[in-house]
């Protein structure tokens, strides 16, 4: 995975990943999808961003910040993106 950009961890399921993944595609914002269904690693990473929980869509950026379960009002504040919704 590339180290400069997005990692988001989530689940083909959750609607909350679903919304966030269509956020970033609208604004052409580049990411690595880690499916923590599939993948032990990243399903560690998110437990220990969680405090033991299970919780996606988790979001880390290259500046070494998370998010977890973001608004898209969240993610546009974080991405410098000016979000009416």
């Amino acid at each position: 995975m590339t180290e400069n950009k997005i990692k988001f961890y989530g689940v083909v399921w959750c609607g909350d990943c679903t919304r966030s993944k269509r956020y970033l595609k609208q604004h052409e914002i580049a990411y690595d999808y880690i499916d923590v269904d599939e993948d032990a690693e990243g399903l560690e990473f998110v437990k220990s961003v969680n405090s033991g929980r299970r919780i996606v869509p988790t979001i880390l950026f290259p500046d070494g910040d998370t998010l977890v379960e973001p608004t898209n009002v969240e993610l546009g504040t974080k991405l410098g993106i000016i979000s009416s919704a």
